[in-house]
């Protein structure tokens, strides 16, 4: 739990994220609850609390 806490708090616009949903997206704006984030062609709002895990940093590769 500890290390999904600090994962969110370095989420970035630009970073590849999968939400706990199995949505694909990456990351526009980041809010102190919510993301912003597009995915194919729809752009919508999600809580932070959604990520399952972050798979590419912006421009930098992840874990993917």
């Amino acid at each position: 739990a500890k290390e999904h806490a600090q994962m969110l708090k370095t989420v970035r616009p630009g970073d590849k994220i999968i939400t706990s949903g199995g949505v694909v997206a990456s990351v526009i704006t980041v809010k102190e609850k919510t993301l912003t984030v597009r995915s194919a062609d729809a752009k919508f709002e999600i809580t932070k609390s959604a990520i399952a895990e972050i798979t590419e940093r912006g421009g930098e590769s992840g874990q993917s």
